[in-house]
């Protein structure tokens, strides 16, 4: 089933006396509970159009549906409610507030968006013990390793249980062992909650862990490997030929 599908998406920009489109009438679709890596070089539009998808940013035109509502229609208070109950995202550079507590952090979603069906307090246990923060709750960002912070970050982005996560390059920041740790936790806490993953990284060898891969270049999305390994050859090719590219 489609939680996401997104059709001839197109977001411009004016930049002096020229006009950029950094979005090219991308269409595309994602499956209830994937795992989609969108990879491509600095300023190829993958991060204008993961925005778009995640109603922080309006395209020009096209529509982007959302279990199958069209946020591209909604008024900004209705955008508002639906993000808060159905999108969460992760930035790669964490944007915690510095005087909160971790704790603080994680429970900002709650009070943006309260949901009375749902138990905080039951689910904030399961998400800190499955992300390892049970002992850094009290402390400060800057008490907090890089690590540390983006787990914060992820359970900030996952405390309202959303059916979608975005995740702007999550692990930029991040050194190998704690860029691998991140996404283990990500995606095990991922399966935990049933949820949709979309994110943007320049790491191939993430990348490589989704369900499918797509390249953005100059605004076009195009597919690069599915669950079939479709392109994979011609994805492995391009990795080991062109390590530094992305």
């Amino acid at each position: 089933m489609s939680i996401l599908s997104t059709e001839n998406v197109i977001k411009q920009f004016k930049q002096y006396d020229e006009v950029v489109t950094a979005v090219n009438r991308v269409s595309l679709n994602v499956e209830d509970g994937e795992f989609i890596a969108i990879i491509g070089t600095s300023g190829s539009g993958k991060s204008t159009f993961l925005n778009l998808c995640a109603g922080l940013d309006r395209p020009n035109s096209g529509s982007i549906k959302i279990r199958g509502n069209d946020i591209t229609q909604m008024k900004p208070d209705e955008l508002s409610r639906f993000r808060g109950n159905f999108i969460g995202f992760i930035y790669q550079k964490h944007n915690l507030i510095p005087q909160y507590t971790a704790l603080e952090n994680i429970l900002i979603p709650t009070i943006m968006c309260n949901k009375e069906e749902f138990k905080y307090e039951e689910h904030l246990k399961k998400l800190v013990k499955a992300l390892d923060l049970e002992s850094r709750l009290h402390h400060l960002p800057s008490e907090l390793s890089g690590g540390q912070q983006q787990r914060v970050a992820i359970a900030r982005a996952m405390i309202n249980r959303p059916q979608v996560i975005f995740a702007d390059e999550p692990t930029g920041n991040l050194d190998r062992e704690n860029a691998d740790e991140v996404l283990d936790l990500l995606l095990a806490t991922k399966e935990q909650m049933s949820q949709t993953l979309v994110m943007v990284t320049h790491d191939l060898k993430i990348a490589d862990r989704a369900d499918k891969i797509y390249k953005m270049d100059n605004g076009v999305l195009t597919l690069y490997k599915d669950k079939d390994g479709y392109k994979r050859n011609s994805f492995e090719a391009e990795h080991n030929e062109n390590k530094q590219a992305f």
